[in-house]
């Protein structure tokens, strides 16, 4: 990136993914000078406002907040946390078996609903943990593999161990010989394996505030897409992971999943009005829609994403208060979706001190090039300064993010990433972020979403594809009549079809793929077009979505 207020142009130059330098070059005396960030980020300023005084100006810096924390050097290890750290913290405990106290610690002190975990306080150094874990390995190793854990559940009491091991005599010996081989000599894999196996988590809260959150008729209204199916995917996923884990750990216990949304009074013909809905396909996921509230009372029309923020404090305290009903104490881990889901994720975790994941799906500071600098251009139609401001807020106070690609962090050679856009930038007049986020954290993980095999299949699989829907297709793509549901007529049968489907918002620029097809008279004679962009027989409320669909008519027309 460039800046040229003559006499200087400063730099920002980007060696690697993630790492950045800033110079200024005086072009008459062809000097070069290093800069500090702040001094950089004052050239952009002025580049907007003018020469102004930049002593007042307010700096944000996070890096002091996480410097005493390890992090990688390497580029390849960004969005690979758990794996870094697994391997620090094990070269860690192999140099200093004292570091092994608050693991100790954690697994005396570890209970659910008052009832202890694992172990019991018979046992108070590593000393005495290790003699009973031999001891215990002792008695497993003559027992038959598939014992279950209640016949011998009083014997290990004694000495000091309660339920978490393991259902079986074979999966409690396992779990013994993993904690056996750290104490003797950690090594990264079997530290991995063995906290995996700890049973911590059974109760879950998702935020995904805004949009129109359901499960049937909602998909093409404003601001509700691929994030719901996301969701409802991962909740199915969620559920089955966390009954077999409590099932393998040996313990009697009910898991619970609360997807968290806004109620919709008014959303007819949906279920965006009822406050509890069981998530299909599940036994223990709910979907608990709570109200926007103000002190006139709950607030019942649709509000896009854009204008969520003066709501989210109150919808913060409304949320600890019903999930505490739901679930009769706290849950164990709060995830965030998207901007006004982390911030409300944030906060909460907070309050309840419960450890939070973020997934941001898309941080909008990218989607709208320069929207940072001219942030007052769009402050009326976006509001990004409450937007970037939560985003790296929750970005800061979240234990760990979750990301689809790596891309989504930290780019690629030629373009930066989504989070690393926010390492630092300026809102001139209002504040400026000398470090924001360090796309080489630890807390920074890819995981890729996958697909369900029973939706996603090759075609050669007869039996599973939905036949009887084909005529209702052939008459949608093929009428020679025009009505509400479709617009527009393919007249070749035999031309192969060009297919997209998304929401009708500008990033998605569905409108940019018709006029490129229409201005591409090679294209039109090779393929037919077919773009599902949402219902037109609703009349959208969202401003972004009615510009393009007036793009939209306007092009085809």
């Amino acid at each position: 990136e460039a800046i040229v207020l003559p006499p200087w142009v400063a730099l920002a130059v980007r060696p690697r993914p993630g790492v950045w330098e800033y110079i200024r070059v005086n072009v008459h005396a062809l000097v070069v000078e290093e800069l500090t960030v702040a001094e950089y980020l004052r050239f952009k300023e002025e580049l907007v406002d003018g020469s102004s005084n930049a002593n007042f100006v307010l700096e944000l810096d996070f890096e002091p907040f996480n410097a005493s924390f390890p992090r990688p050097t390497l580029s390849k290890s960004i969005g690979n946390g758990v794996e870094f750290l697994n391997r620090h913290l094990s070269a860690k405990l192999f140099h200093d078996k004292e570091s092994m106290h608050p693991l100790l610690e954690f697994l005396k002190v570890h209970c659910h609903k008052g009832k202890n975990m694992m172990l019991n306080d018979r046992i108070q150094n590593l000393n005495s943990l290790q003699h009973v874990l031999r001891k215990a390995e002792e008695y497993l190793v003559a027992l038959p593999a598939e014992t279950p854990y209640a016949d011998f559940e009083h014997k290990f009491q004694e000495i000091g161990l309660e339920r978490g091991w393991g259902d079986t005599a074979e999966r409690v010996l396992e779990m013994i010989q993993l904690l056996l081989d750290l104490l003797e000599a950690p090594d990264p894999c079997t530290l991995e394996k063995f906290l995996g196996r700890i049973p911590m988590v059974f109760n879950v809260v998702i935020l995904t505030p805004h949009g129109y959150f359901a499960q049937d008729n909602v998909l093409g209204y404003p601001d509700t897409g691929g994030q719901v199916v996301y969701i409802l995917d991962q909740v199915r996923a969620l559920e089955n992971e966390m009954l077999n884990r409590i099932k393998q750990q040996g313990l009697n216990i009910t898991p619970r999943i609360l997807i968290i949304t806004r109620l919709l009074p008014d959303a007819v013909g949906t279920t965006c009005g009822q406050r509890l809905e069981k998530v299909y396909g599940t036994e223990y996921s709910d979907i608990l829609r709570i109200p926007f509230r103000t002190e006139k009372g709950i607030v019942r029309r649709w509000i896009s994403r854009f204008e969520v923020w003066p709501y989210l404090e109150t919808y913060t305290e409304d949320v600890a208060h019903e999930i505490s009903k739901e679930l009769q104490g706290k849950p164990d881990l709060i995830i965030g979706n998207y901007s006004d889901g982390n911030i409300v994720a944030s906060l909460l975790a907070h309050k309840l001190g419960v450890t939070q994941c973020t997934i941001a799906h898309a941080l909008e500071k990218t989607k709208y090039p320069d929207s940072d600098i001219y942030w007052k251009k769009l402050e009326d139609k976006y509001h990004f300064s409450c937007q970037f401001t939560a985003d790296l807020f929750a970005m800061n106070h979240t234990d760990f993010i979750i990301t689809s690609t790596f891309q989504e962090i930290a780019g690629s050679k030629d373009t930066v990433g989504q989070y690393e856009s926010h390492t630092a930038f300026t809102l001139p007049g209002l504040y400026r972020v000398v470090h924001g986020i360090d796309v080489f954290d630890p807390k920074f993980n890819i995981v890729s979403p996958g697909a369900d095999m029973s939706i996603y299949y090759p075609y050669t699989e007869e039996k599973k594809r939905l036949k009887h829907f084909h005529s209702e297709i052939e008459q949608l793509l093929y009428s020679k009549v025009e009505n509400e549901e479709h617009w527009c007529v393919l007249n070749d049968r035999n031309k192969p079809i060009l297919f997209t489907m998304a929401r009708l918002d500008r990033v998605k620029n569905l409108s940019g793929l018709v006029e490129w097809y229409g201005k591409n008279a090679k294209l039109r004679e090779l393929v037919n077009l077919v773009v599902v962009g949402g219902d037109r027989r609703k009349e959208s409320k969202d401003l972004e979505e009615k510009a393009e669909m007036k793009k939209m008519f306007e092009l085809i027309e």
